[in-house]
């Protein structure tokens, strides 16, 4: 009735005329007879000539949804011409993908492409910061002239869902994380004091880099973003603060008449017991422990979540990147499934976990925390597995989704007390790093694994990989007696040792003098 309605009957006629004096062929004589060469060709040439048309009519095409990376090949492939870059007022994840997508492409032409790059991180950071530009701060003394506020916290091992954390995954799929925060030697590791300065200045010490710096202006105090400067993140937490006139509720001519305002200066000391690159999340929990110490100090009473939160903004002031998982590891006591949603509010909820298979004393012995020597810092390896996570790569996208998968086994595994299981599924946590990025496994940690592999359950290096320490499950106490024998007789680093690690159950502290 359809086809009767499209054509007339004259044409009905004349088709009905056509397939009776056709050539009936079966599908095997067709594949045989058909000319496959011709066929692929024309295909390629369709294919070709559609990419550009899928991209121009994004708004109605599923293109930014597609494997961009395998997209990129298939343009630079095909000689055929970028997408334009889309308008300011295009959803801004979109305009994200579209950017790297055009970095990918002249990166596979071999054209400059950095620019392009940067341009979607700069959009990322910006839609990231301005879910805070608008909450303006109104830094006040909150404390006698002669107090000293008190910040300390222990670092975090990730157990699984490492990654599924980091925008913009998180961002359009939600994150699982299971982490434990852990004290080293008996003592949280990263500490922060902030107190009145008489000088109408900050003043900015680290005691375990021996450096200080004195900020007296504006400019100063925005010159956060120098990779490997030791006093990046004090000062970003101070800008967060309300001490530079983007974040300030108030009007101010300088930082001095700021100052002068507020009350007095201020005095920030920093102290991390642990080794730069360690993979203990070293870097957010110390950023969160300065602005916990400093919302104390100056009212504005942030809660552990509001911190957690602005970590993951100072660290895109920071240019640094990375997630929420490391710093509410560190701020939230003990064992717990952290989750988000979608969206770029990327606040966790928690499920605490119990914590009997790490403090019963038939599985206490058994988990070992080795420092290799070897560290590795995290930007380089951020920049590559985002890209992939911009580009929606079909690879980077399972991984990630078995990931957050597991985290769940893991989760499920802890409620029940298994402790076998759990050591397995560490042991899978480090496969699921090394096929994400290669690098995260150089052959000196290899070297280092092979020595104690048959005596362990599961290890891993916590964080991105690539050094810093080793998480170690032994078997049972005896086996973990054997580990400590081994590598403490063979060392393959000078500075290779084992660290006591405990629960923290206390988290991110914050007390005065």
């Amino acid at each position: 009735l359809v086809r009767r309605w499209m054509v007339s009957e004259p044409e009905l006629k004349s088709g009905r005329d056509i397939w009776k004096s056709s050539e009936k062929m079966s599908a095997n004589e067709l594949s045989d007879r058909a000319n496959l060469s011709r066929l692929f060709v024309q295909r390629e040439k369709f294919r070709y000539a559609n990419w550009p048309m899928l991209a121009a009519n994004h708004e109605k095409s599923v293109f930014y949804q597609l494997d961009l990376a395998d997209a990129a090949r298939e343009f630079s492939g095909g000689n055929l011409d970028l997408p334009d870059v889309l308008h300011s007022e295009t959803p801004l994840m979109k305009q994200i993908h579209n950017r790297m997508f055009r970095a990918r492409v002249l990166q596979l032409e071999g054209k400059p492409y950095e620019g392009e790059q940067q341009e979607a991180f700069s959009l990322l950071r910006e839609g990231l910061i301005g879910s805070v530009s608008g909450e303006k701060q109104s830094p006040y003394l909150n404390v006698y002239r002669d107090q000293i506020v008190w910040g300390r916290s222990p670092v975090r091992i990730d157990l699984a869902g490492g990654w599924t954390d980091t925008p913009p995954y998180c961002m359009y799929a939600g994150g699982n994380v299971v982490n434990v925060a852990i004290e080293l030697n008996g003592q949280p590791p990263l500490q922060v004091y902030v107190k009145p300065s008489k000088e109408y200045k900050i003043i900015l010490r680290s005691i375990d880099l021996g450096a200080m710096e004195v900020v007296s202006t504006w400019d100063e105090l925005r010159d956060y973003k120098k990779i490997g400067s030791p006093f990046s993140i004090p000062k970003a937490a101070l800008s967060l603060a309300g001490f530079i006139p983007e974040f300030s509720a108030t009007h101010h001519s300088s930082l001095e008449d700021l100052l002068k305002s507020f009350g007095c200066g201020l005095e920030v000391t920093l102290l991390a017991a642990i080794p730069a690159g360690s993979g203990l999340g070293t870097s957010s929990i110390l950023a969160a422990t300065v602005l916990g110490a400093i919302s104390d100090f100056c009212g504005l009473a942030w809660d552990k979540s509001k911190i957690g939160y602005r970590t993951l903004i100072l660290e895109q002031l920071l240019t640094t990147g990375g997630g929420w998982q490391d710093q509410y590891g560190g701020v939230l006591h003990g064992l717990k499934l952290l989750q988000t949603g979608e969206g770029f509010n990327q606040n966790p909820s928690v499920r605490w976990l119990p914590e009997y298979l790490f403090t019963d004393p038939q599985y206490q012995a058994c988990h070992l925390l080795y420092y290799t020597g070897i560290t590795r810092t995290a930007k380089n390896i951020l920049a590559e597995i985002v890209q992939g996570m911009f580009l929606n790569s079909t690879t980077h996208l399972r991984l990630l989704s078995e990931m957050k998968t597991h985290a769940l086994d893991m989760f499920d595994a802890i409620q029940c007390g298994n402790f076998e299981m759990y050591g397995k599924l560490i042991a899978k946590t480090w496969e699921q790093k090394k096929a994400l990025d290669s690098g995260t496994n150089p052959p000196a940690v290899e070297e280092l694994i092979a020595q104690i592999k048959e005596y362990a359950l599961g290890y891993k290096l916590p964080g991105a990989g690539g050094g810093g320490y080793l998480y170690i499950v032994a078997k049972d106490p005896e086996a973990a007696l054997l580990i400590r024998k081994q590598l403490t007789a063979s060392p393959r680093n000078p500075n290779a040792r084992f660290v006591e690690m405990g629960l923290s159950d206390k988290g991110l502290q914050i007390s005065r003098s």
